[in-house]
């Protein structure tokens, strides 16, 4: 991290640099720990929730590989900046959003779920491809694979912040006994706190977007017009699922992935389904992302030793693993497992992304860690709808809601299970260090 600081090793370079502060502000929002009960105080019926994220989810999915065709053909800098536009466009949706304000409310968190997935969807993989190339123009890409395990563990530092500062601020009154005046502040105005520290991470994020600058690339070509992008995203989508080691590489992040971002979507519920205080959410938030800073040195070097299959079959394996030890739901003891899972998470990015940047092409690199974004968010919809639909289904036929939620917990991780095994069968032919 001290180099992210100081400039030095490839952090010289003024857009690797840029590019780590920007994925740290980015994505380290201090909402994340009471994300659902943030848009429930605010006065949105838990079904009129769940609508507005599957909203999330389809914008995600229908820009992210049109945004990576658009990276690669008009630039990845415009990109950035119009994902930093678009963040500070959504938080500023949400911080002025009027408590239980009917229509008015619901039409702005809509505007504020649209462009939140069209920022995502913009920023994914632009961000990496301009650092990548900075890099490798620079003939120095070699060294990626530091900067990947630098920039997580510095995002880790973003999220354990995040997580400490959004809890603190939302609830500040359990700090009343030390400033008994915390306890008198008005629910419609704390619950803003979090979002207003959002709003000016929007700020320096568009900045920071701002200061890059596209690096120079080998073979300057004249813009190609939206058709020629659209013909990238097909043929970067055709090269991914017809080159064997990537589809294998996006397929097992498709599984390492999948279940375990449906339990970090759930992990309020599941927290306070095992008895655990509102306040101590976002201090498990900042846990997770202590052990987010650890874990990258450890990826590392597994990465080093490992095939990309047996990599992304040990994540599998620990996926696996922190699932089925959540299923019976232990008061307290429960955490334990949930922090081994919400790890996964982190894991799956370092492998799979390594592997396609040392296999893309870099003319189409975003275009290829897009397809990846569009992968991975597909396998997490499946996965959430059919949590959904298996709750439903339980209730149905006759069990209360917390029998349904458990049951389905128990059902995730043999579905999960059988899955991997049918990943094992399929790619043990895959040639491991295969070169484009």
């Amino acid at each position: 991290m001290l180099a992210i600081l100081t400039g030095s090793g490839p952090f010289r370079h003024t857009n690797v640099r840029l590019y780590a502060w920007f994925t740290v502000l980015y994505s380290a929002r201090a909402y994340y720990p009471i994300f659902a009960i943030l848009f429930l105080d605010l006065g949105l019926s838990r079904e009129q929730f769940l609508t507005l994220n599957a909203i999330w989810a389809a914008t995600i999915f229908l820009l992210e590989v049109p945004s990576g065709a658009l990276a690669d053909t008009i630039g990845r800098r415009k990109l950035i900046l119009a994902s930093a536009i678009m963040m500070i466009i959504e938080m500023a949706c949400l911080l002025f959003a009027p408590q239980n304000g009917g229509w008015l409310l619901f039409l702005l968190v809509l505007t504020n779920r649209i462009l939140s997935g069209a920022s995502e969807a913009a920023a994914s993989g632009a961000d990496q491809a301009l650092a990548f190339d900075t890099l490798k123009a620079a003939k120095e890409h070699e060294q990626w694979d530091e900067v990947l395990a630098t920039v997580m563990s510095f995002r880790s530092i973003g999220f354990f912040s995040a997580m400490i500062l959004g809890a603190i601020a939302y609830d500040p009154s359990l700090f009343a006994p030390i400033v008994p005046a915390l306890a008198d502040l008005d629910r419609n105005l704390t619950l803003r706190f979090p979002l207003a520290l959002v709003f000016i991470q929007g700020l320096i994020c568009l900045v920071l977007a701002i200061r890059m600058q596209e690096p120079e690339q080998e073979n300057d070509k004249p813009t190609p017009s939206l058709k020629e992008a659209f013909a990238t995203t097909l043929s970067a989508a055709k090269w991914v699922f017809t080159t064997p080691l990537a589809c294998m590489v996006v397929l097992g992040g498709v599984l390492g992935d999948s279940f375990s971002r449906n339990f970090a979507t759930l992990t309020s519920d599941y927290y306070r389904f095992i008895d655990i205080p509102t306040w101590l959410f976002g201090f498990l938030g900042a846990a997770t992302a202590v052990t987010g800073f650890f874990m990258p040195k450890v990826y590392k070097a597994l990465g080093e030793r490992l095939t990309p299959r047996s990599h992304l079959l040990v994540i599998m394996l620990v996926a696996v693993t922190g699932l089925l030890l959540l299923a019976p739901a232990w008061p307290w003891w429960g955490i334990l497992p949930g922090l081994i899972v919400m790890t996964t998470l982190g894991w799956t990015d370092f492998v799979s992304s390594k592997e396609l940047n040392r296999l893309a092409d870099s003319s189409k690199r975003a275009t290829i860690l897009s397809v990846k974004g569009l992968a991975l968010n597909l396998g997490y919809g499946t996965a959430t709808l059919a949590f959904s639909l298996a709750v439903a289904s339980f209730k149905n036929n006759g069990l209360s809601d917390e029998q349904a939620f458990q049951t389905t917990l128990w059902w995730q991780p043999a579905i999960l299970a059988t899955l991997v095994i049918l990943f094992a069968l399929l790619s043990r032919r895959v040639k491991q260090r295969e070169t484009v």
